[in-house]
């Protein structure tokens, strides 16, 4: 029986009093047993907590009676196992981080698509669609058509949009952007209009929703899709994918990559393999060692956790 309940969420809003809030945030959370990352900033809230469904929904209550958070939405999945091992509520700048002080997404954004509307405006010639997630959720699956910006952090995204022939110039495209579960996207799309873009939209939800709610044999997504958890991808209906993260560099690896001599349960994949020093290779041994020991005793060690990142909050 699935027992555990996670809930990813996020909202832009003005937070003034968000370093007071941290405190009470988190004792309400170890209160009711919730596991997870919760940042807040100036600019809203993000994050994903899993836990028993009665504690997780005391934290959601304890969110939403925080200033401006009343209208907070969330999105749930069960599981069987704890998804994670510890509570952090973090204080940051920024909920997702961009490093454009001057935009401001509570401001302005691109304009919302519903899944269901997608397809169709992807079907307009002259819309540039872009997907503005890192290279190694690109690698697993992305819409047909979509450019890969090809980055390691969101953070290298303006930089790449400036240096496209195609973004510059007086006449802007019509531009389509899209992400994981929609936070990364209010972001993007609002620099999108801080640089002089009038058409830029983006899927609302994100893929996540889109996954939901569009059959496959309407489908214009071609892949699994890269989540932060536990389940480590997705497909269609949001059925767990064939995945499993790299615990030496955390990239999704497929069959084939298992299949690889370079792969070393714990220590090394085909993406890391050359990037470890022998010293290093020997502590992820130790490491893989201690979880398979713990296994074997029924308990879970902390190197096997997956991390929260908050990067995504619909993830």
């Amino acid at each position: 029986m699935d027992a555990f309940l996670t809930a990813a969420l996020y909202k832009f809003v003005d937070l003034p009093d968000f370093v007071a809030q941290r405190e009470p945030l988190q004792r309400c959370c170890d209160d009711n047993a919730v596991k997870g990352t919760l940042l807040l900033a100036r600019e809203g809230v993000n994050g994903t907590i899993a836990g028993p469904e009665a504690g997780v929904r005391a934290v959601l209550a304890h969110l939403r009676a925080m200033p401006g958070l009343s209208s907070l939405t969330h999105k749930e999945s069960w599981s069987s196992k704890p998804p994670f091992l510890r509570m952090k509520v973090r204080l940051k700048k920024e909920i997702v981080t961009l490093r454009v002080p001057e935009l401001d997404p509570n401001k302005t954004v691109g304009q919302y698509v519903k899944p269901q509307d997608w397809n169709a405006l992807l079907a307009d010639p002259d819309v540039v669609l872009i997907d503005t997630r890192n290279d190694y959720e690109v690698k697993i699956g992305t819409f047909k058509g979509a450019i890969n910006p090809d980055i390691k952090t969101f953070t290298e995204l303006p930089a790449w949009i400036d240096a496209q022939p195609a973004l510059q110039g007086a006449k802007k495209p019509k531009v389509a952007m899209f992400c994981t579960g929609g936070i990364r996207c209010e972001k993007s799309t609002a620099l999108m209009k801080m640089k002089g873009f009038d058409e830029v939209y983006h899927l609302e939800g994100g893929i996540l929703k889109y996954l939901e709610e569009v059959p496959p044999e309407q489908s214009t997504w071609d892949g699994e899709c890269f989540v932060f958890d536990e389940r480590v991808s997705v497909g269609h209906g949001l059925k767990p994918g064939p995945y499993e993260l790299c615990r030496s560099c955390r990239w999704p690896l497929g069959p084939e990559d298992k299949a690889s001599p370079h792969f070393v349960l714990g220590v090394s994949c085909p993406h890391c393999h050359n990037q470890r020093t022998p010293e290093e290779k020997a502590r992820l041994a130790e490491r893989q060692r201690q979880v398979e020991l713990a296994e074997a005793r029924g308990e879970r060690h902390v190197g096997a956790a997956p991390r929260s990142q908050a990067v995504d909050a619909q993830d």
